[in-house]
């Protein structure tokens, strides 16, 4: 599909969880609907984040293809396991188009928030009272791609989608 197919995604500042999770929606709505190839999702823990929810979830179902990529990188998983389980379920079929990273050693305050793709992005600069900026501005999508490449450097693999036993 082509990338014009998708709405009108929001730019400018964000204000509280609520615009937070409206943004992050549009954003992967978009995701979908335009075919975006990458994605990356970073948070220190994405307990705030609706990824448990239906909607979010079939949004992703739908933007899942082959040849297409997201990344998840996080400082712990625990939180993610505990309140997303929607999201968790869809992670296992489509685990050959996630990659889940750990970056555990960045403190939390400093763990950056942020949906990126090569078409628009979106971070948060101030997670306890839910402020930031997303836009499809080059200049920022180019800076928000910098600090997660930094925080990807230093990560490991993490959050495996299934546990295999002996």
């Amino acid at each position: 599909m082509a990338e014009d197919a998708a709405p009108a995604l929001p730019q400018g500042r964000f204000a509280g969880r609520a615009q937070f999770h409206q943004w992050l929606c549009a954003g992967l709505q978009a995701a979908a609907r335009a075919g975006w190839a990458e994605l990356i999702l970073a948070d220190a823990d994405f307990a705030d984040w609706p990824l448990g929810e239906r909607a979010v979830v079939a949004e992703l179902q739908a933007w899942a293809r082959p040849g297409r990529r997201c990344t998840l990188l996080a400082g712990s998983y625990e939180e993610l396991r505990r309140r997303h389980a929607r999201f968790v379920q869809w992670r296992m079929q489509w685990d050959h188009l996630i990659s889940c990273r750990a970056c555990r050693a960045m403190d939390r305050q400093d763990f950056p928030s942020a949906l990126w793709s090569p078409h628009w992005s979106l971070r948060r600069l101030d997670t306890v009272h839910c402020t930031g900026w997303a836009g499809p501005e080059a200049a920022r999508r180019v800076q928000t791609q910098e600090l997660l490449a930094e925080a990807l450097r230093r990560s490991t693999p993490a959050f495996a989608a299934s546990v295999l036993g002996l």
